[in-house]
């Protein structure tokens, strides 16, 4: 059985984090345009393995890759994975030392306000600006695609029986008419995320929002999937019962981020 903190740990490092380019690509609270010009390399660590990603500010722009950098400027080391899952789902993050570099204020800086803009993602942030919500939205259709992967690639057992039944199909979900999309490519127990419509073949299955508000009524607000049938919000074409099944998938991933009970 896979283990269920170093899957969600899976999960931070490779579809979480990598919406701090997509924030940053949008300029998101202005850190570009304020900090834009400040390279440096800031990494994400489980003390003593080489689990861990960075960001790497370069030219003005940013890559999320994963792995460990040779020569970072600022380390954040954290005592163990479910430390690091913390800091990512609400909890209290458990440092493995105390964090290095911290005087580089500008790479500190860009650091905070990416985490702050990271908050977009939370169910009781609710922005007014429809540019906002748009984001959000993104934000939650990259990362849920990407997470539903991750589930498989690491390791969940009814994932991957799931997936390994499964010929050459797209699970995709797109805003109409020309919005965010992303998708989820399965192929004999292989997946693979990816941005955008996938264009080489016809969707297995196809959720279509009725624009970004009907998007950020499922998304960004969880109003159930019946109800945003009925009213238009969404349209599902394929099969509703894969669809039903990939839904479970993604409530189990809403659950493995929400914050620990007290």
């Amino acid at each position: 059985m896979a283990d269920k903190v170093m899957l969600t740990n899976r999960i931070v490092l490779r579809s979480i984090m990598p919406l701090f380019k997509v924030l940053y690509e949008a300029d998101y609270m202005s850190v570009r345009k304020l900090l834009g010009k400040y390279d440096g390399v800031i990494q994400f660590c489980i003390k003593g393995t080489d689990t861990g990603a960075y960001l790497e500010f370069k030219n003005g722009g940013l890559e999320v890759l994963q792995g460990i950098h040779p020569n970072p400027d600022v380390v954040l080391p954290f005592k163990h994975a479910a430390g690091m899952n913390a800091l990512f789902t609400g909890g209290v993050p458990a440092f493995g030392g105390f964090p290095k570099g911290l005087y580089k204020i500008t790479l500190v800086g860009k650091l905070l306000l990416l985490m702050l803009g990271l908050l977009l993602l939370m169910p009781n942030v609710n922005p007014k600006e429809p540019a906002k919500r748009e984001l959000k939205v993104k934000m939650i259709m990259y990362m849920i695609t990407n997470a539903l992967s991750q589930l498989n690639k690491g390791g969940d057992e009814d994932m991957m029986v799931w997936t390994g039944k499964q010929p050459d199909r797209i699970y995709q979900m797109s805003v109409d008419p020309d919005g965010p999309a992303a998708y989820l490519r399965i192929k004999g127990g292989k997946t693979k995320a990816g941005h955008g419509k996938y264009t080489r073949k016809a969707p297995f299955v196809h959720m279509r929002f009725n624009g970004i508000e009907g998007a950020y009524k499922v998304l960004g607000e969880s109003k159930d999937t019946v109800s945003a049938t009925s009213d238009g919000d969404i349209k599902l074409e394929g099969s509703p019962e894969y669809a039903g099944v990939m839904g479970s998938f993604m409530m189990r991933i809403q659950d493995m981020l929400m914050p620990p009970k007290k």
